[in-house]
């Protein structure tokens, strides 16, 4: 078997930008090039997915670079299929990198005669051949259990907390770490502990999917410049409401933190018309055009943390020492 020299990366369609930001950080962090092999990603006149490999892989060590965003089914095949190449080809050991993981909020039944889609996506990866996951902020940590392989859990709150501390630098007495709903505890506990801010939580009453019936502030956020944070953001209806909610309450300002901008519909036209003074996302969904012209919208990078994370991988060190600030701050020196 040949000698592993390099880590191998392979990129679909959701995400390129991403993908070659990946290539281009692992390249600086090994002092030498580590790009995208060389493949082609295609769909015939049908929508069918076809893939074909041009470099030699066998025995290499793969990570695939793809998202499952919009359109989740179209990306979600074409991470199979490209599982499926590799595997044929001989390929040592593949590993999926998805910093967003698409039907992560079907994860319970919720209902009866519903169906548990996380699980049965978990199901299928492994059944392509994928051997390990590496994503970004699941919606629900307990989704790790779905796979019988590794799956390493990255989170944005550290990034999130060095950007806030560059932000609001002189003014951090006066932050409130707010989570959107009950669910969302723990999260925002995290990042308020990083942070070192006190914690508030917006209670909301749901009717049905994507629409909020009544919400209410726990804690006292008068006077504070309130920080949302949350795992993703789809149409912003919910993020919107407890902006206005919280200013209503006496805060002076409301800013949010979302590791995954998925932004549907109106989502963008409703945050640029909120009170959000500024909205914060990662790049673990390509941000569409509307997203980078909106004037309160920022977003930050997730390459130098998922390049690292590759490289602890592929050397058999600690993914978990990437949580700490003291070992990101340095990888994201000179960036935010």
């Amino acid at each position: 078997m040949p000698t592993v020299i390099e880590p191998k990366l392979i990129a679909g369609n959701s995400n390129l930008p991403l993908a070659q930001s990946i290539a281009r950080r692992t390249s600086l962090y090994r002092g030498m090039n580590v790009g995208l092999v060389d493949a082609r990603v295609e769909r015939f006149n049908d929508g069918e997915i076809f893939v074909e490999v041009f470099e030699n892989v066998r025995g290499e060590d793969m990570f695939i670079i793809q998202s499952t965003s919009n359109p989740a089914n179209d990306n979600l095949m074409e991470l199979l299929i490209m599982a499926d190449a590799l595997r044929r080809s001989s390929a040592q050991r593949i590993t999926a990198v998805m910093p967003y993981f698409g039907y992560a909020r079907q994860d319970r039944r919720a209902k009866a005669r519903t169906p548990i889609s996380a699980k049965l996506v978990a199901n299928m990866l492994v059944e392509a051949g994928i051997e390990r996951v590496l994503t970004m902020d699941l919606h629900a940590a307990q989704i790790q259990g779905f796979f019988d392989i590794p799956v390493d859990n990255l989170y944005a709150s550290p990034i999130f907390a060095l950007d806030i501390l560059e932000q609001f630098d002189g003014q951090m007495d006066d932050l409130m770490v707010v989570s959107p709903d009950v669910g969302g505890v723990a999260r925002a506990r995290e990042l308020a502990k990083r942070i070192n801010a006190p914690l508030s939580i917006v209670d909301k009453r749901r009717e049905k999917p994507g629409e909020v019936a009544e919400m209410t502030v726990i804690g006292n956020v008068e006077g504070k410049k309130c920080i949302i944070v949350d795992d993703m953001c789809d149409t912003a209806g919910t993020l919107c409401k407890a902006a206005q909610i919280i200013l209503e309450h006496g805060a002076t300002e409301v800013h949010a933190y979302i590791s995954h901008g998925v932004m549907s519909g109106p989502a963008v036209e409703r945050v640029t018309n909120s009170v959000l003074k500024t909205l914060v996302l990662t790049d673990s969904i390509q941000p569409t055009e509307a997203v980078t012209k909106a004037p309160n919208i920022r977003v930050l990078p997730t390459a130098p943390l998922f390049a690292q994370s590759i490289l602890n991988i592929w050397n058999g060190h600690s993914v978990s020492s990437l949580f700490e600030t003291d070992t990101l701050g340095p990888i994201y020196e000179g960036i935010l």
